[in-house]
């Protein structure tokens, strides 16, 4: 029985070693890939709201043209208007600052933006619909913001 012990701790700290050097990015999982859209920022300006959006291409390919239809609902929570972003073209890997002044509009009164759909999802390899199938939406404001 002694014997036993001594093998079943032996082949234990063996594959314990073994397992120790299998290197980390072996151990992780490949990232999901995704196209990230942050409403970043609201503030007033001189023609209505800015909205200030971060985005992040993570598909694996560029994107040549980039456009969304959002929906702006009031403090009522009623549409008060829908309208298209042109997010223009998204390098792969790219992070990328862009804003839009909405003329009119009342930041204080957005209470959600919803992406109602993707207009424009262009770039070569890159299915039509994956900017929607594949968007991530977070909100840094204190507006509602998704899908």
């Amino acid at each position: 029985m002694t014997s036993l012990t001594t093998s079943l701790r032996l082949l234990t700290s063996a594959l314990a070693m073994s397992l120790a050097t299998v290197p980390a990015w072996a151990q992780q999982s490949a990232p999901v890939p995704a196209l990230g859209l942050e409403l970043n920022g609201a503030q007033p300006s001189d023609k209505g709201c800015r909205l200030t959006f971060v985005v992040s291409n993570n598909l694996g390919a560029d994107l040549s043209k980039t456009a969304f239809e959002i929906a702006l609902f009031n403090e009522a929570g009623v549409v008060d208007r829908l309208t298209v972003l042109d997010f223009k073209d998204l390098p792969a890997g790219k992070t990328k600052v862009t804003r839009f002044d909405l003329a009119g509009a009342d930041c204080a009164k957005i209470s959600r933006v919803l992406i109602n759909s993707a207009t424009q999802c262009t770039g070569a390899g890159v299915e039509p619909n994956a900017c929607m199938r594949k968007l991530k939406t977070v909100s840094k404001t204190g507006i509602a913001f998704g899908v």
